[in-house]
C-alpha cells in the first residue's frame, strides 16, 4: 500500500435515532447505531469498498491511517465520518483511537479534527450547492450522484416499519434485498468518485490554510458542545402542555367552537360577533386586540398565547442532547453561502427570543423546580413567559461560569471604516452612540439617549438598521417603522437625510458597482475602497482585506425590474432553489461588510482559542470558564484589531451570567 497521505472516505451507517432530528453526535450514540459500507480510495487511488455489514474488515493500515494526524482525511461534510468513526473506532478498534482533548475539555470522544478537510465547506466556499448532488450538477462532473441513493438509504440506513409482508421485521438487512444491496455498494463508490471529482475540478482554486484553520476551531466548538439544564427544558414542555390545555379550554367556554384553533371556524366566529378580520397572522391580531370589544380582545389574546409556538425550541433541545448533557454540532461553518457566516442548526442559537423580563431568575427558578402553580399566579401569559426562558437552559458546567461578549455596533464600524466615512469613526472613537449621532446628522440638532431630542434616536436607530445597505422607504417598513410610529409620508426624507448625512457611503456602494459590472463585462481585475474584484473561469471573486475571496456563480449582466443593468449570479436563493439571483452595488456592500465581520470574529476565536468557546452567535461568544478568569481580559483580547485591517476601531463589550441571557 506504500506510506499513506490522504485518504478519500465515504461511509453508509444504520442508527434507530432521527439523524435530521437529532444530529450526527446524538445518532452515533445510540447503542444500535453501525457503519455498513466504508468506500475509500488511498492518496487519489481506485475507490474500495469494506462491505461490514457482511463481515468485511477495513485494512489495519487504514484503520491506523484514520488517527494518524499526518494523514489528511477528505470526505463532503466530513464532520459526519469524522464523528460517526470517532464512535465506532472506540467501540472496535478502542486501542487505535486517539482524541485530542485535555482533562478538562468535553471533545474527549472525537477524533482531531486538524487532520480532516471537507470537499463540502471547498464547495461552500466557491459559492456552490452545500449537497454532493448539487455540487455535482452546477460543475458539470462527468460522474454524477446516483439519483435512486435516497431511496436506499431509506431501505438499509433507517429503521423500517414491521408489516405482514416484511414478517414484522424492523430493520431491513442485505440479505432482504440483495439485488438492492449491490446497488447500494456501488452508491457508495460512486460517492467517493464524486467527492474526489470535486476536489479535482476545484484544484485550481484552494481553499487558504487560514479558513482550514478556522473550520478546525469550528469542529472543536461543535464538539465541545454546550450544557443545557435539562429541568428547565423538560419543565418548560410540560407547563406549555398544561398551559395549552387550559387556554384551550378557556377559548372553547368563551365562543363554544368544536376547534378553537382552527382558522376558518375563528374568522367565522370574529365574525358572526361583528369583526371582520382577512387573516388570523401575529400582526393582525395584535391590531386587532387594541381596538376589539372587551370579550372579543379577550379571545383575541388567547388565540395569541395558543399559537406561541416557545416549545418548539425545548423540543429541539431535547432532541439534541447527547448522553452527557450537551448539546453538540450547533454550528454549521460556511452555512450562509454569500458571507461565509456561520449558520445555525438544530437549536439555532442564531434565532432565539429575546428577554427582556426584570424577574427572569425567579421566573427560570418555578419553571427549574417544577412549580406550576407558582408560575400561574404570577405571570399572566406562560407561553410569553417561557419562549423568553429558553436561553437560560444553557448553561456552565458545575463551578464554571459564562462569559458572553459581543461586538459593539461591527457592520456599522466595518461598513464606515471601508467607505471612509469618517464623523462616523470619530463617534466610535469617543465611545460614542452611533444611533444618536446619526439621528442628529440627519436633523441637524443634538440627540442625546434619554436626553435632549432622545425621541429621535429611534427614527437614527431604524434608519441605521434599515439603510445602510442601499435600503428605501421598502427597507424601513420591512424593520417596522409603521409600527413605530413613523408615518408613510416621513419615509422618504428619513432615507433622504441618511444618505445626505453619509455621502461616502453611497459613494462606496456605487463604486463598488461600477468595479462588479466593469470586471463581469470586461473580464478585468478592478479596484476600489481596498475591496479587489477579478473575474476567473466563469466566476466572480472579491478579495477581502483578511485575503479570504467572496465566490459568485457564473456573473453576467442582466436588467433589473427598472430597466437598468445589473450583475446577476446563481446560487441558492430564498427559496432554497439554486437559481439565478440579483445584484447590485450596496447588496454586494453588504455581502462584503459582513464577510469582514464575520472574518474579524473568526480572528477572535482564534485569539481565544485556549478558552472553552461553546457558542458564537453574529458577533457574539460565549465561553465556558473558570470562575476566576477576567472578563475585562477576555473582552481586551476579543477586541483586538486584526493586524490586515489595522485603523478599525472595535470594540467588545460583555458579562458574566450563570446561565445564559441576553443583558
Amino acid at each position: 500500500m506504500g506510506k499513506i497521505q490522504t485518504l478519500s472516505i465515504d461511509i453508509e451507517s444504520y442508527s434507530d435515532v432521527d439523524l435530521q432530528k437529532c444530529g450526527v453526535y446524538k445518532y452515533a450514540q445510540s447503542p444500535n447505531f453501525e457503519i455498513l459500507l466504508f468506500g475509500v480510495s488511498v492518496n487519489g487511488g481506485a475507490v474500495a469498498v469494506y462491505d461490514l455489514a457482511q463481515g468485511d474488515e477495513i485494512p489495519l493500515e487504514i484503520i491506523k491511517a484514520l488517527t494518524d494526524d499526518t494523514v489528511t482525511k477528505w470526505a463532503f461534510n466530513a464532520a459526519f465520518e469524522r464523528v460517526c468513526l470517532s464512535v465506532w473506532l472506540q467501540r472496535n478498534y478502542p486501542a487505535h483511537f486517539y482524541s485530542y482533548s485535555i482533562n478538562e475539555d468535553t471533545v474527549g470522544d472525537y477524533l482531531d479534527p486538524s487532520a480532516w478537510k471537507c470537499s463540502m465547506i471547498w464547495a461552500a466556499y466557491m459559492g456552490l450547492p452545500l449537497s454532493l448532488a448539487g455540487a455535482g450538477t452546477v460543475l458539470g462532473l462527468e460522474e454524477q450522484k446516483l439519483k435512486e441513493g435516497k431511496e436506499l438509504v431509506r431501505y438499509f440506513c433507517v429503521p423500517c416499519k414491521p408489516t405482514k409482508v416484511n414478517g414484522g421485521r424492523t430493520r431491513n438487512l442485505p440479505e432482504h434485498d440483495m439485488e438492492k444491496w449491490n446497488t447500494f455498494v456501488f452508491y457508495n463508490k460512486r460517492d467517493v468518485e464524486v467527492e474526489m471529482s470535486i476536489q479535482d475540478r476545484l484544484k485550481k482554486f484552494p481553499v487558504p490554510d487560514f479558513v482550514w484553520d478556522e473550520y478546525h476551531l469550528d469542529q472543536e466548538i461543535n464538539d465541545r458542545g454546550i450544557a443545557l439544564d435539562m429541568a428547565v427544558v423538560e419543565n418548560a414542555i410540560a407547563f406549555d402542555a398544561k398551559s395549552k390545555a387550559e387556554l384551550a379550554e378557556k377559548m372553547q367556554e368563551l365562543t363554544d367552537l368544536d376547534n378553537p384553533n382552527s382558522v376558518v371556524q375563528m374568522k367565522q366566529w370574529l365574525s358572526d360577533n361583528g369583526l371582520e378580520m382577512e387573516s388570523l397572522g401575529k400582526k393582525e391580531v395584535a391590531q386587532a386586540v387594541k381596538t376589539a370589544p372587551k370579550e372579543l380582545a379577550e379571545v383575541l389574546l388567547l388565540r395569541q398565547q395558543l399559537s406561541k409556538s416557545s416549545v418548539k425550541k425545548y423540543q429541539a433541545m431535547q432532541n439534541a442532547v447527547c448522553e452527557d448533557g450537551r448539546a453538540r454540532g450547533m454550528f454549521q461553518f460556511y452555512g450562509a453561502n454569500r458571507s461565509g457566516r456561520w449558520a445555525g442548526r438544530m437549536i439555532q442559537l442564531q434565532n432565539l427570543p429575546q428577554n427582556h423580563m426584570p424577574d427572569l431568575e425567579q421566573a427560570r427558578g418555578l419553571v427549574e423546580s417544577g412549580n406550576y402553580d407558582a408560575m400561574e399566579l404570577l405571570y399572566d401569559d406562560i407561553p410569553d413567559t417561557l419562549s423568553q426562558l429558553i436561553r437560560t437552559a444553557f448553561v456552565p458546567r458545575s463551578g464554571m461560569k459564562f462569559v458572553v461578549a459581543d461586538f459593539s455596533a461591527i457592520e456599522a464600524r466595518v461598513l464606515s471604516y471601508l467607505a471612509k466615512e469618517n464623523w462616523r469613526t470619530e463617534v466610535f472613537a469617543n465611545n460614542g452612540d452611533i444611533y444618536c449621532a446619526s439621528a442628529s446628522a440627519m436633523f441637524g440638532v443634538p440627540v442625546e439617549k434619554h436626553g435632549v431630542n432622545g425621541n429621535l434616536r429611534q427614527k437614527g436607530k431604524i434608519a441605521e438598521l434599515a439603510l445602510g445597505y442601499g435600503g428605501s422607504v421598502g427597507a424601513l417598513k420591512a424593520m417596522g417603522a409603521l409600527d413605530m410610529g413613523l408615518n408613510e409620508e416621513e419615509l422618504q426624507p428619513l432615507v433622504d437625510s441618511w444618505r445626505a448625512a453619509n455621502p461616502n457611503i453611497v459613494r462606496f456602494w456605487w463604486e463598488v458597482d461600477r468595479c462588479v459590472k466593469d470586471t463581469v463585462k470586461n473580464r478585468v481585475p478592478t479596484e476600489t475602497h481596498g475591496i479587489r474584484f477579478r473575474y476567473q473561469s466563469g466566476m466572480l471573486f472579491i478579495l477581502l482585506p483578511s485575503g479570504r475571496q467572496l465566490s459568485y456563480v457564473k456573473p453576467r449582466m442582466g436588467e433589473n425590474r427598472f430597466g437598468g443593468e445589473s450583475v446577476t449570479y446563481e446560487g441558492g436563493g430564498g427559496t432554497k432553489k439554486w437559481e439565478r439571483i440579483e445584484s447590485y452595488g450596496p447588496k454586494f456592500v453588504e455581502n462584503i461588510v459582513q464577510a469582514i465581520s464575520r472574518d474579524i470574529l473568526a480572528h477572535s476565536m482564534r485569539t481565544l482559542s485556549h478558552c472553552f468557546i461553546c457558542g458564537h452567535v453574529h458577533d457574539e461568544l460565549i465561553i465556558e470558564c473558570s470562575m476566576g478568569v477576567s472578563l475585562d481580559a477576555l473582552c481586551k483580547q476579543m477586541g483586538r484589531t486584526p493586524p490586515w485591517i489595522s485603523g478599525l476601531l472595535l470594540r467588545a463589550d460583555g458579562y458574566e451570567c450563570s446561565f445564559y441571557k441576553k443583558d
